[in-house]
């Protein structure tokens, strides 16, 4: 049996991997093979594969037999082929140790440069180059990045011993007062003097001296990087960017190239067009006599990567050559980072570069129309975060980030991208007040209901102490494109006093806040916004997408004006209009819903729905304009009615005033509709066998303003749904009175409009497992199911969307629990959940042939959820307005994969 290879070596033109074996050496290891065979200049070195990084945590953070003569072997190796020795007192080589995982995660994982640096090969190194200064500046950085990665010292402490001795020592040398001391005007004495100090830091964490032998120099870097992969930011990464199933980080070990040997070297990073733009136009900072880590830190203004073509002609024109070469064998935009010693160029690292929305569209579309990619390849470029970046508003990029940092107040989990700003109120009602004056408000609450949507809906951001990314607000506000920030837990909100505490500050009532959706941070005062403008690119690619994707596209749409946005973001139709929403919109349609409620008798209960009829009527006749020849799916009520009263007194004694009926029977009656579980108590379709007469008033509202619309030429295609279906025979009870019902108001109307043809559809939501399992037997009523994954999901796992934030972290958390890979909230839990929608869908299409089929939770939203639906053969999915674009595009990508499949099963 062969030993199994756990190294890759390259250099002088060869490699041992390459560019297609991200998963084995991940991304920096690949590309640095691929570079390598390429004929780039390249500094030779070696990776120790991703499979290392899993057997070290699967053992107890343990080595596989034999990777110590492995390493030690290619090391022998490199030293061969550069004719320098590890540690040499004479000539020493130098190597840098670096992270790179299959998937880019920048800045989340550890390196540590010039190692093997110690007191004997320091002498070495500073005869050989001529150069002491830069000798000493080498070890400085090497003792300082070792001594924080690999043996965890606190940088701040090494950092201080050097800003002391450019303080004190440096400063008063150059007789300056004001100006800033820069680490190039640091001379050798100090530098002796600065690595004196930080060895002494050292050693009084670690009780050691700082190692003199490379070899335990290097075996530290290389735990040290290992280690970095479940560092908390590197996992906290991975769960933000959804990234999973990856081995773990390789290790690359390569020889260092120095940008710090004076005025004719130096380092940079570039990319092969405008990141921010996208133009095809070459990118780039660098900066002279510095090593790579400077550019990154920001520690000297850098120049722009023209320059580079004044002073140095030669080195701009390989790097030219480089660009142009890079991007015709990867054909994608590249992220190069290079290092230029004493006139002679070295490339680094090559990667996918990271890019704004505006320009991740452009660099696509342009690259499919210099032929460097089809179409096809394009659509399949672009991802869902680059889509929902382009339609919000942002904070100026202009705004530094130290001003930034002395406006910050709290953060929390970033719910709804974007950016708002506005002034603190605490209520709904004070929301929607303020809003009529023309103020603009940013409305925080502990958690929100639907009795806060009116506010929700009127301010402009919205901020909650609790909750996730699927709680009501998050969920509300992701239909309105608002943005929204949730479970802000060092927020304590304080109705009484109406104010909010984090730490040691306080905001109150009317002061002025920015909200950061993307980031989950909260600002004092009002921060300059901008809001982007969809680029031309756009357009160009969503037409592509379009052209290739089987799944139509919907949207979750309760007034006419989310109908004419969702249209406008390119929606087929709506697949969820929730009818409960239109309740609050005004202060009369509250008071009627809820004298419903109250009400003691049948015939109380329709005088007040009677109230609520005209405007449902009215609401839907302005859906049906705006999805004029387009279906539109209508949800009867949803929740349980104790969310539509009032719980406090206060508000119940003004119910009561307004409604005519004593404080007493609106207690009583509020106290009554209390349930330990509402959830799964009294809701859904539930309510309309309880109270038919919400089913007539609903139905007759849909149906007359379909008649209307279709005597005023609106091509209307109403499909009515009952929501939380448990049977058949459940099922058909309501099936038959919603027919009745609509039959007899088309009769009515085509009494006076003969000529009007209105076709509607009855059918339900899949959302109890229930209801799942005895798919074929509710299909024989049903002309077509949609699929309610939030209940679905909360059902299936025993899990509810609103309290599972409290522990539901440890379950896709890598460092803890690992349960489940992903948030079965945001994605489908496809294993679980998803084998009961592939039941009920062949069921339901054996008791009904060409059933239709489709979904209406957030998951209609979600690429991977999507990706489902297109392989399980539904019809359409449908999601939030602002997500209609994702879903257009994740559909496409879908119908490409699985050509792809196909194509390469053959």
């Amino acid at each position: 049996m062969a030993k199994k290879k756990y190294v890759y070596f390259f250099g002088d033109g060869k490699a041992e991997g390459n560019g297609r074996q991200k998963d084995l050496l991940g991304g920096k290891g690949a590309g640095l093979a691929e570079m390598t065979s390429i004929g780039l200049p390249v500094p030779a070195g070696f990776t120790i594969t991703t499979e290392v990084c899993a057997l070290y945590y699967k053992t107890n953070k343990k080595y596989p037999p034999g990777l110590d003569k492995e390493v030690s072997a290619n090391i022998a190796r490199l030293e061969r082929l550069v004719g320098k020795r590890l540690g040499d007192a004479d000539d020493p080589l130098l190597i840098s140790v670096r992270s790179g995982a299959a998937r880019s995660m920048p800045g989340m994982m550890d390196t540590i440069l010039n190692l093997g640096l110690n007191d004997k090969s320091l002498e070495g190194l500073a005869k050989r180059t001529d150069n002491r200064r830069f000798a000493l500046d080498a070890y400085r950085r090497f003792i300082v990045m070792y001594g924080a990665i690999a043996m965890g010292i606190p940088r701040e402490e090494f950092d201080h011993e050097f800003e002391w001795i450019k303080n004190t020592r440096t400063r008063q040398r150059l007789n300056k007062t004001n100006n800033k001391i820069l680490d190039t005007d640091v001379n050798e004495k100090e530098l002796e003097e600065l690595i004196f100090r930080l060895k002494a830091v050292y050693k009084k964490h670690t009780k050691k001296d700082f190692p003199q032998e490379p070899k335990e120099q290097l075996w530290g870097a290389i735990n040290a990087v290992f280690g970095s992969w479940m560092a908390e930011k590197a996992v906290t990464y991975r769960r933000v960017e959804k990234i999973s199933g990856l081995l773990g980080t390789a290790v690359n070990i390569v020889q260092m190239v120095f940008g710090n040997k004076g005025e004719s070297s130096g380092t940079g990073v570039c990319f092969t067009r405008d990141p921010n733009t996208g133009e095809n136009t070459f990118y780039g900072d660098l900066l002279m006599n510095a090593q790579g880590e400077d550019v990154v830190a920001g520690i000297r203004t850098p120049l722009h990567l023209s320059d580079l073509n004044k002073n140095m002609p030669k080195i701009y024109s390989q790097l030219c050559t480089v660009r142009k070469k890079l991007e015709r064998h990867y054909k994608e935009m590249q992220d190069i980072e290079f290092t230029m010693e004493e006139g002679r160029l070295y490339i680094l690292q090559c990667r996918s570069g990271k890019r704004s929305p505006g320009a991740a569209f452009r660099i696509a579309v342009d690259m499919a129309r210099e032929r460097l990619i089809t179409k096809k390849e394009a659509i399949l470029r672009i991802s869902d975060k680059e889509i929902e970046g382009l339609f919000y508003p942002v904070i100026d990029p202009a705004i530094s980030r130290e001003e930034l940092s002395r406006h910050h107040f709290a953060t929390g989990i970033a719910a709804v991208p974007g950016a708002a700003c506005g002034k603190i109120v605490f209520s709904a009602k004070d929301a929607e007040d303020w809003a009529a004056k023309g103020e603009k408000v940013i409305l925080v609450r502990k958690e929100t209901s639907p009795e806060d949507v009116g506010g929700m809906h009127a301010a402009q951001g919205i901020l909650t102490a609790t909750g996730g990314k699927t709680s009501h607000a998050a969920v509300v506000a992701r239909g309105w494109g608002k943005c929204c920030i949730v479970g802000c837990e060092e927020l304590v909100v304080d109705y009484t006093n109406k104010n909010m505490t984090a730490g040691r500050m306080v905001l109150r009532e009317g002061d002025e806040i920015t909200i950061n959706g993307s980031t989950g941070e909260v600002f004092q005062g009002s921060m300059n916004l901008i809001k982007p403008e969809l680029p031309d690119a756009y357009y160009t690619l969503m037409k592509w997408a379009d052209a290739e994707r089987k799944l139509n596209v919907r949207a979750n749409a309760d007034t006419p004006y989310d109908a004419i946005n969702a249209v406008r973001l390119g929606a087929e139709g709506i697949g969820l209009c929730r009818t409960e929403h239109m309740f609050f919109d005004t202060e009369e349609r509250r008071l009627a819903i809820q004298e419903m409620i109250v009400a003691g008798d049948l015939e109380t209960r329709k005088a007040a729905l009677s109230k609520l009829l005209p405007f449902q009527r009215e609401d839907f006749k302005g859906i049906f304009r705006a999805m004029d020849r387009k279906p539109v799916t209508i949800r009867l009520i949803d929740p349980p009615l104790h969310e539509f009263v009032p719980h406090a007194e206060k508000e119940q004694r003004h119910l009561a005033d307004k409604i005519g009926v004593s404080f007493e029977q609106v207690r009583r009656r509020v106290e009554r509709l209390n349930e330990l579980n509402p959830m799964l108590g009294h809701r859904g379709c539930r309510l309309c066998i309880t109270y038919p007469e919400i089913l007539e008033m609903q139905v007759r509202a849909i149906i007359e303003a379909a008649c209307e619309c279709a005597r005023d030429g609106v091509n209307v295609h109403p499909e009515i749904m009952h929501p939380l279906i448990i049977d058949r025979k459940e099922l058909k009870i309501l099936e038959e009175k919603t027919r009745e019902i609509a039959d007899a108001a088309i009769r009515e109307s085509k009494k006076r409009y003969p000529r009007i043809k209105v076709k509607y559809l009855v059918g339900t939501m899949i959302e109890v497992p229930r209801a799942a399992l005895l798919a074929d037997k509710i299909a024989e009523v049903a002309e077509f199911f949609s699929f309610g994954t939030n209940d679905l999901t909360q059902m299936t796992l025993g899990m509810s969307r609103d309290d599972a934030g409290r522990f539901l972290t440890d379950y896709v958390d890598e460092k803890k629990a690992g349960i489940l890979r992903y948030d079965p909230f945001q994605s489908l839990d496809q294993e679980g959940v998803g084998m009961l929608i592939k039941i009920a869908i062949e069921k339901g299409r054996k008791g009904r042939k060409g059933l239709k089929i489709g979904i209406c939770g957030e998951h209609g939203g979600d690429p991977a959820s999507v990706e489902f639906c297109h392989r399980s053969g539904f019809d359409y999915v449908s999601c939030s307005p602002y997500r209609v674009p994702i879903a257009r595009l994740a559909a496409a990508q879908a119908a490409l994969k699985e050509k792809m499949d196909v194509t390469s099963n053959k």
